[in-house]
Parts: C-alpha cells; structure tokens; sequence
C-alpha cells in the first residue's frame, strides 16, 4: 500500500526533515537512511515502523543540518608565533610595521573553527526530538495508506459482488450438467455398439459420471469464503495475509468447478470467476 508523510522539526541549533514513504509489499520491510552521526536513530524507527504496519516496503529517511552558529573559534597560537618570528627582523629594521591584529587573524592557519561539542545529555535529547519526529511521519503514513485502504475497500467488495454473482449463475446452470452427462454417454455408447443402448444402462454410467461432476460443494464453499471476505473487509485490524489466504481457496474451488464443467457454458462461468478473482488478488496486494 502506497503513502507518503513529511514532518519538520527544530531544536536549538539543529533542523530537520523526515519522510516517511510506502510503496506495496507481502511482507514488512524498513528502510533506514540518516546522516553519519543519526545512525542511532535506526532502532527507534525500525521499532516504530513494526508496531504501525505488518506490510509494505517502508522507506523512512532523516535530513539534519546544525546551524553555523554552533561552530567555535580559536587561535592557533604556533602558527601566530612563527608568523610574528617572521615579520620580526623586519620590523625591527623598519621595513615593515607592526601588524594589526585583524592582519594577523586573516592570516592562512591562524583563525580555527571547529564544532561545537555536544554532551551526552544534549545528544540524547535531540535524538529523542528526531525520534518523536519520526513517529509522527509514521502516524501521517499510516492515515495516508488508512484514506488509500477505504477507497481500495470499495473497489474489492465490487469484485466480491461479481464473484457472487457468478456462484449463483453457476449454480443454476449446474442443473444441466446430468442432462448433458446423459445426453452424450447415450451417443458415445450408441457409437461404439453401433445400436441403441440399454437404458437403464445408460441411467447407471450417467448417474456415477455426475456424481463425479457435481459442483455443489465447490459452489457452497465459495460462498462461504465471499462471505469471509467480506467480513474481514468490515473489520478494523490488518486483513492483507487473511485475504491473500482466502484468494488462493478462491481459485482452488474456481479451477475444481472448472475442471468437473461438461457444460459449455459452466465453463464460461468458471473462466469468468477465475478471471475476477485474478483481479481481487492484485488488489489484495494493497491491502495491510
């Protein structure tokens, strides 16, 4: 299921930026990514991610930057020395004057600037900052995919009506298979003996091959797995493994309803259900 959410946040001299990105997945996978010295973080969103989602390939990634203000300075005293034991003879024989002191801090390698660093305490609160940041880009992916969930919600049930309907159409067409069994063992036996069959010999082979043909368990159960379906579509909880579960027994009974069709057109309807229950199964995929 796809989603995307963005949270900002600011603490002292730090900024930041998380976004939290979704794209369909079987299984749940977390993707971490932050600048060097974040890394720490990557257990916290992992966490976060596995107790809002069971699928999905879940990509989160953190930008930080530090103000410049956060940079000190200092004087690199050797290196002042040696350009102050430089100029000296020359002062001294007055062919230079004295530096100023803006002159000699403009000098290469005098004036150093280094970060300023933080302590154990400041660390540990600005990662818990970027941490509750991270949560809240989860919680808007997960109202992102929640908003895309409901609209993909609607577009199954559609395909479940139509699975149903054709279960029933099935159904009524089903009638017609011992005719037809009948009607076409009475012509092979005639084609073989070269005469008109016993009839109640022809009854007998008829009744044992529609034994064979009856679909209507394959029909009761794919009612009753439309009836799961919809059940599990009502509920407030992840259902994405349990409707991939109840896809596969979809097309098992499909393909079984199929294979026993004598009838031109049960296969027709097989063929039609196997087809839409292909579509509910790439739908499903959607669906945590």
């Amino acid at each position: 299921m796809t989603g995307f959410a963005r949270v900002e946040g600011v603490l002292g001299d730090w900024t930041w930026a998380v976004e939290a990105r979704s794209v369909n997945g079987r299984n749940l996978e977390v993707r971490f990514r932050a600048p060097a010295g974040l890394d720490g973080l990557e257990r916290a969103a992992r966490e976060a991610a596995q107790s809002r989602f069971q699928r999905g390939q879940i990509n989160i990634t953190v930008q930080g930057r530090r103000a410049s203000a956060a940079r000190t300075a200092r004087i690199n005293l050797e290196a002042l020395e040696s350009y102050l034991a430089l100029g000296e003879e020359l002062v001294a024989a007055g062919r230079a004057a004295l530096p100023s002191v803006d002159g000699l801090l403009a000098l290469p390698g005098v004036l150093e600037t280094a970060d300023q660093d933080e302590d154990a305490a400041e660390r540990a609160e600005l990662e818990k900052a970027m941490a509750a940041s991270i949560a809240k880009a989860l919680d808007g992916l997960k109202h992102s995919r929640q908003s895309e969930g409901a609209a993909i919600a609607v577009v199954l049930g559609g395909f479940l009506d139509r699975i149903e309907n054709l279960t029933e159409s099935a159904d009524a067409d089903a009638g017609q298979q011992p005719v037809v069994i009948k009607a076409r063992f009475e012509r092979r036996l005639a084609e073989l003996l070269g005469e008109a069959a016993p009839e109640d010999r022809i009854l007998q082979e008829a009744a044992a091959m529609a034994v064979r043909a009856d679909v209507r368990e394959e029909l009761d159960r794919l009612r009753g797995h439309v009836a799961a379906a919809r059940a599990l579509l009502g509920e407030a909880v992840a259902s994405g493994r349990r409707l991939d579960f109840l896809t596969q027994e979809f097309m098992r009974e499909a393909n079984t309803l199929t294979s026993k069709s004598v009838a031109g057109s049960l296969t027709t309807i097989g063929l039609a259900l196997k087809a839409s229950i292909d579509q509910f199964r790439e739908q499903v995929q959607n669906v945590e």
